[in-house]
């Protein structure tokens, strides 16, 4: 079956969470994605290490390395450049996340591989982008979500910043950002015939998703804050509610008709003029506290699921990955590992009517096709002996 992205080629030097996610994410969709991982001892696209059963299992259940190949090269020998360049020459995609400056120094920058080949596009992965005054700082999903002004809206009133995982800068501003980027790149590419340079910042990205609320601040009007009305929480209509069993229950019934339906559910009809009346949003805030205390999180949605009120259980992850409806929409899926067996990951988001991605192998282990490729690239058998014994390829 064909897929969207088949016959796009990615040279995937990124080790951390946000770079290997976004080429997750082309390699779903089709595309070869060939990962250049450093030798044993330095960081890895796979994550930890090791050979035994556990260790095969978590390589096997590594969504972010599914559908690529693995290289093993040192881009501090010489010969281990000259591959890369090699991969790249006939590559469409070139992606890295390491700090400003690293490849560049390594011989594998935007301005070294754009001479072995213009129309490569080329995409640079990091916290603070290659230019400002913080590029060279070093940091984490906390810190860029910082930055770009998101945490400081997350959470209650009075009390510190709410910690979300790291979704919203590596995976959301890094990985797919960058992979939206990527392909629309290539679109430009198929116009202008060249290739070009993406500069991705995940603490830009950050500010970028925030497009909604900056529109308000940029106008004039106060920013968001932690527990603001609407939609941070601090209306009684869309919050979560703790239910009999301490699990909770998310309501999101903004619209007129929605509230509507909340007020008679709840027996509040008494309610339905005052949507917009904040001084009597505690009282009903307290209603609903003591309602949803009285039967369980699941009896709830299954009592208020075909009502339009804009009601869902607060899932925990292994909750949500049993959940029927992620099932029947395939968000879980059985994929066959060569030495770990049949192993469970997380689904394809994107469905196509016609070119559906598709999870066709799992997480290889490092230098797993390093002979394959190197064979492509037009190396002897003699020539890939050679450069093992003296450390350029693994």
């Amino acid at each position: 079956m064909t897929m969207p992205l088949e016959g796009i080629t990615v040279v995937d030097l990124s080790r951390l969470a946000p770079g290997p996610y976004a080429s997750m994410l082309l390699g779903d969709l089709g595309a070869d994605v060939i990962l250049v991982e450093a030798p044993a001892g330095s960081v890895s696209a796979m994550g930890g290490g090791g050979d035994d059963e556990a260790a095969q299992r978590r390589r096997a259940h590594n969504a972010l390395a599914r559908n690529k190949r693995s290289i093993v090269v040192n881009l501090k020998e010489e010969a281990g450049r000259e591959v890369v360049h090699r991969l790249a020459s006939s590559a469409d995609v070139f992606l890295e996340g390491f700090r400003p400056g690293v490849v560049d120094r390594l011989g594998v920058g935007y301005e070294a591989i754009a001479e072995t080949n213009p129309r490569i596009v080329y995409c640079s992965l990091s916290g603070y982008g290659q230019t400002g005054p913080y590029s060279q700082m070093v940091g984490h999903d906390i810190n860029y979500i910082s930055i770009g002004g998101a945490l400081g809206m997350i959470g209650r009133p009075g009390q510190k910043p709410a910690i979300p995982y790291n979704v919203i800068a590596d995976f959301a501003g890094g990985g797919l950002m960058s992979a939206f980027s990527i392909l629309a790149a290539l679109m430009a590419r198929d116009r202008t015939g060249r290739g070009q340079y993406l500069d991705m910042s995940m603490s830009d990205n950050v500010l970028y998703l925030l497009a909604s609320q900056t529109a308000g601040v940029l106008a004039g009007g106060p920013p968001p804050v932690p527990g603001a009305r609407g939609l941070g929480g601090g209306s009684p209509h869309y919050d979560a509610y703790e239910c009999a069993d301490g699990k909770f229950l998310s309501l999101g019934s903004l619209e007129p008709h929605f509230w509507a339906n909340l007020c008679e559910v709840v027996g509040r009809p008494d309610m339905q003029p005052h949507e917009f009346d904040a001084s009597k949003h505690e009282e009903f805030k307290g209603h609903l506290e003591r309602t949803f205390k009285t039967k369980t999180r699941d009896e709830w949605f299954a009592e208020l699921r075909d009502i339009d009120l804009c009601v869902a259980p607060v899932l925990t992850l292994d909750e949500a990955l049993e959940d029927e409806h992620q099932r029947a929409r395939g968000m879980v899926v059985e994929v066959d590992d060569p030495r770990a067996g049949t192993v469970r990951q997380v689904g394809i988001g994107p469905k196509f009517s016609d070119t559906p991605g598709q999870v066709r192998t799992t997480a290889p282990t490092p230098g797993q096709h390093t002979e394959e490729l190197l064979a492509g690239l037009g190396y002897e058998a003699s020539d890939i002996a050679s450069m093992r014994e003296q450390g350029a390829v693994g």
